[in-house]
């Protein structure tokens, strides 16, 4: 029997290493560096600018297939995110642990990024159609199962990692990132043997660097000349702003100490509680607002979920003013946050889809995801120091108050109420 031609062998551990380096990136580099002592300033501002390569994605997507297939690309980053793995491991002890850890983390997240664009890219030559539909929701389920175990797992090893070695923070975290560099040895050793060989992925003909350049530019002419541009892009920018300042702080101020008005939870704590209950909260809102967009479309459901991404927000006020010890009340406001942020990007992620229709929808859904990222990078920045400045609290009081930008943006979009909706039964389409 051949492996390789069952998706199942596959599918599964491709999307799982797609998952684990960006968690990485975005959530264990944040409770490294405050178990490391940097200030909520430094934390947010260096983590946030390891989006960037997610923000200026679509710039070099169009290339990797003028230099090798996508397979080699998978397999090369894998390998590649791997080293950066064991860089970060072999720097965390050092005196520039700093330095080390940051170039580090830069190298992982280019390389993660360029591994989601080949790897999307060899999903859908290896896969026919019937396949694909099959298997997008297991390629989410296992994307969803890293972000568990990286957000919860992970932490918590380094947490009980920390109690074994008796407080020696560097160590332990060092050891966890050797176990990831392990792991992605192994995931790269599997897939450089299982991943089929499509004839389809090969290297483009007829293809150059100045055509891919003229496209390009087209792609960005056309981006702007749609309906709606400025609301477009200022709602691709602005709608998740309060999500953009609360999603770093939140996690630092989980495992802030009570002194400094955080709940001073424990690593494995802040596993099980964010890592767990919080992804579980997230994919259940992201499935129910799936199901209930796509029978009543975007527009029916546009308010809803407008306030389902911001409302919610408002536990971390009251976590900040009471300051629970108890652990069932942190997770049933993480879960409450988590559920209703869920449910309210699936309108976000919708719109995406629906600003990109027409010609070029590939292409400009690439520029709108770029937009996404960006929409968290811009607020990640100065969070910190926002937060500093004014204290837990205030802090989160300025976050309810930021989502009056999400109404107001909401307000001025113009929808077909059919999109999104499913078609009467009977209805057929000409």
């Amino acid at each position: 029997m051949n492996l390789s031609k069952n998706p199942w062998s596959w599918v599964p551990s491709l999307y799982f290493a797609e998952g684990i380096p960006y968690v990485a990136v975005m959530t264990i580099a944040l409770v490294l560096y405050k178990q490391l002592g940097l200030s909520n300033t430094e934390i947010t501002y260096y983590t946030s600018w390891l989006y960037l390569p997610w923000v200026i994605k679509p710039l070099w997507s169009p290339f990797i297939d003028l230099i090798k297939t996508k397979r080699w690309w998978i397999n090369a980053m894998q390998l590649l995110i791997g080293a950066a793995f064991g860089g970060v491991a072999f720097t965390i002890p050092t005196d520039f642990w700093l330095q080390g850890t940051l170039a580090f983390f830069w190298i992982m997240a280019f390389s993660s990024a360029t591994h989601d664009i080949a790897a999307d890219g060899y999903y859908m030559l290896a896969l026919d159609g019937h396949e694909q539909s099959w298997f997008v929701g297991i390629r989410s389920t296992f994307y969803r199962l890293a972000m568990i175990v990286g957000q919860g797992v992970l932490i918590m090893i380094a947490g009980t990692l920390e109690i074994i070695f008796r407080d020696q923070i560097a160590y332990s975290w060092s050891l966890l990132f050797y176990g990831c560099c392990g792991l992605f040895i192994a995931i790269w050793l599997w897939h450089l043997y299982i991943l089929p060989r499509p004839t389809e992925d090969g290297i483009r003909e007829g293809v150059t660097a100045s055509t891919i350049l003229a496209d390009f530019k087209h792609t960005i002419k056309t981006f702007f000349q749609k309906e709606q541009v400025l609301v477009g892009i200022l709602f691709m920018l602005l709608y998740r702003m309060p999500e953009g300042l609360l999603v770093k702080v939140s996690t630092l101020f989980l495992i802030d100490s009570e002194g400094n008005g955080g709940l001073g939870l424990s690593p494995q704590e802040l596993g099980f509680v964010q890592g767990t209950v919080g992804v579980i909260g997230l994919t259940l809102g992201g499935i129910l607002g799936g199901i209930v967009a796509s029978n009543d479309g975007l527009k029916k459901w546009l308010w809803p979920m407008v306030c389902a991404i911001t409302l919610p927000d408002i536990v971390y006020v009251f976590m900040a003013y009471a300051l629970p010890t108890n652990l069932l009340t942190i997770n049933i406001c993480v879960f409450i946050e988590q559920f209703g942020y869920g449910f309210g990007f699936t309108a976000y992620m919708l719109y995406l889809i629906y600003y990109s229709r027409g010609e070029f929808k590939t292409s400009h859904y690439a520029l709108c995801t770029a937009f996404m990222a960006l929409s968290m990078m811009i607020p990640g920045l100065f969070a910190g120091a926002l937060q500093e400045a004014v204290g837990y609290l205030t802090f989160f009081i300025i976050v309810m108050a930021s989502c009056s930008v999400t109404f107001i943006m909401a307000s001025f979009l113009k929808i077909d109420p059919s999109f999104g909706r499913k078609e009467p039964q009977g209805d057929t389409q000409q």
